[in-house]
């Protein structure tokens, strides 16, 4: 038998239990964990972009002759709603630049009402013993599939750096996708956060290996406003995609071999260094790239994936040493710093006039 109904209630109608005492946000088998504010300041900002959060479970039993609601999935989110609804905290300027630093109270009266009107999606349980609320909630986090690296950087992290590398990840989504570096199931599984996040990093720290992607997230993760530098690395990352988009249209790369994932990412490093010196490429060339260049670098870097499909393909054929080199690194380690720097600099000399 069904135990629940759907159901939406707004924060105001949030605020008007919790101040009649009719909202229990302590029961006994909910995890305490206390948020940081990054992660609180990125909730309300949720809140205020009108964007959709997990639904809160709550049970309702009447005593005496009021009902009294308990959350049994959703407390911290409660808890972060009313304490800002409370002036006990301010947006992040990372997560929100408009209402950064403003108080509940401080925001103008339009903003204000669209926070108390924002629905919370509720599935409310009734007729639920002690024992039953405890098998739900269990059952809640029993469906759980296992995080992959990035998801659980996702769930750790909400600083600048990270919010930068989402929103880029977004950005460019559709072009990952159409051009064959990500498939449907890697963007599913935050497969296009990974992608920005090591390409952002290149730009921030140098061209090295993705397995560093957390430091930066942790290096920036206090930080209230965008960093100078990390300003200018998206500022570079877009121009980079310009640019790389003018070369290869989407469905033309599809069908090189710059749509690996790590050719890609030797592709955009390439481009990015040949528009603004890169970290750990000191030594490379740095061929021009203008839009008149464009059809020129087009035509370097479909000979470079013609002679790998053909050495790769004819095992006999002898393989220049240089080449041979540059296919090694292709094949091998394909992420680690010293293979994509050997292959941003055989590239780079490949582009130049």
């Amino acid at each position: 038998m069904k135990q629940f109904d759907a159901r939406s209630y707004s924060i105001a109608d949030f605020i008007e239990w919790n101040a009649g005492q009719l909202l229990d946000l302590s029961p006994k088998f909910q995890r305490r964990s206390v948020w940081t504010r990054a992660a609180k300041s990125f909730l309300i900002d949720t809140v205020l972009r009108g964007k959709p959060m997990p639904k809160v479970l709550l049970t309702q039993d009447l005593v005496g002759k009021k009902n009294v609601r308990t959350v049994v999935d959703g407390q911290q989110r409660i808890r972060t709603i009313l304490e800002f609804v409370s002036d006990g905290f301010t947006v992040l300027a990372a997560h929100n630049a408009d209402h950064a630093g403003k108080t509940f109270s401080a925001l103008d009266d339009d903003t204000q009402g669209i926070i108390l009107q924002y629905e919370l999606g509720v599935d409310l349980l009734y007729n639920v013993s002690l024992s039953d609320m405890l098998d739900i909630f269990a059952r809640i986090n029993t469906y759980s599939v296992t995080l992959n690296t990035q998801e659980k950087l996702n769930a750790k992290y909400l600083g600048v750096f990270k919010t930068a590398a989402y929103e880029l990840g977004h950005a460019y989504v559709g072009y990952v996708l159409d051009g064959g570096v990500l498939s449907e199931k890697a963007i599913s599984r935050m497969g296009e956060a990974q992608l920005a996040s090591d390409l952002l990093v290149a730009l921030v720290g140098g061209v090295q290996t993705v397995k560093n992607i957390e430091r930066y997230y942790r290096l920036y993760e206090s930080k209230e406003v965008v960093p100078p530098e990390v300003a200018s690395a998206i500022e570079l990352y877009n121009e980079t995609m310009r640019y790389i988009g003018a070369i290869y249209p989407a469905q033309e790369l599809a069908g090189t071999n710059w749509a690996r994932s790590h050719w890609f990412y030797t592709l955009f490093t390439c481009v990015a260094h040949a528009l603004q010196p890169l970290v750990g490429l000191e030594d490379a060339d740095r061929p021009s790239l203008t839009q008149a260049q464009v059809i020129y670098w087009r035509g370097q870097l479909d000979e470079l994936s013609a002679l790998y499909d053909r050495y790769t393909e004819d095992t006999e054929e002898d393989v220049p040493a240089a080449f041979a080199r540059f296919i090694n690194y292709a094949q091998r380690r394909t992420t680690d710093t010293e293979a994509r720097r050997e292959r941003a600099k055989y590239v780079l000399a490949a582009l130049e006039l």
